[in-house]
């Protein structure tokens, strides 16, 4: 009698921002409204927007690194970078143009939220193959709560969310650790190389990049760590349940 194979069930880790959901292009239309503020307020400096970037970008990522991904880190850094050019040109600074800064860079979380093509078939797909969804993030807890209520994501993931400021190996380490996930069928599933990819080879599970549309620069990064276990790169999210399926087998 011929017995047909069955795929074997994995547990599946998803990043949320620019994974499911659209969250980069916010940043990047709350930016441009910060550069054209910038540009005009300085404008009788020698002043460059590029200079304004990566003084911004610099700063930014030093709240990243040493606060995690904090709601204020961002805001914050629009400020930062406005105080560092008015101290270098001696342009005089408000309080009303920070608050207006900070208010701009707050502004970056009341955006709707959009999904990623096909996020729901996705989910859909691999729940039907009786694989086990979570959902691991980077954030504030209120904001990323809210998100995941706005996209309805809670009927796939129901209470398996993880939330941390910092998504790092150790604290990957230690999802895997307390929850005693079998690493040979954990798979991350991210666009960050940084905090999504990386973590996951350095911790010995799957790890599934599949690219951003618009990517951070923080995200960027090299791979140092030869992987133990499987190490893909998918085009789209419709590629990822054909290819746990095939893995799986």
């Amino acid at each position: 009698m011929h017995l047909s194979r069955q795929p074997l069930r994995q547990t599946i880790l998803f990043d949320l921002d620019d994974t499911l959901i659209h969250c980069n292009k916010y940043f990047d239309f709350v930016l441009d409204q910060y550069f054209d503020l910038m540009m005009t307020w300085f404008s009788a400096y020698r002043l460059t927007a590029q200079e304004v970037k990566d003084k911004q970008y610099e700063i930014d990522e030093q709240g990243v690194k040493r606060h995690g991904f904090t709601s204020d880190h961002f805001p914050q850094s629009l400020v930062d970078a406005y105080d560092h050019f008015s101290a270098l040109t001696g342009r005089e600074t408000s309080e009303e143009e920070r608050a207006r800064l900070y208010d701009l860079g707050r502004s970056v979380y009341l955006q709707t939220i959009e999904p990623y093509p096909n996020m729901t078939d996705t989910l859909e797909r691999l729940a039907n193959q009786g694989h086990d969804l979570f959902l691991y993030t980077g954030g504030d807890t209120v904001i990323q709560e809210s998100k995941v209520k706005q996209m309805g994501l809670n009927a796939f993931f129901e209470d398996r969310i993880f939330i941390s400021p910092h998504k790092t190996t150790p604290v990957m380490e230690s999802i895997l650790e307390k929850h005693r996930f079998d690493r040979n069928k954990t798979w991350m599933i991210g666009n960050s190389i940084r905090t999504d990819i990386v973590p996951a080879i350095e911790t010995g599970i799957n790890a599934i990049h599949i690219p951003a549309i618009t990517e951070w620069k923080f995200n960027i990064v090299d791979i140092h760590v030869k992987p133990t276990r499987l190490y893909l790169q998918l085009k789209s999210l419709l590629e990822v349940p054909p290819t746990i399926l095939q893995h799986g087998m």
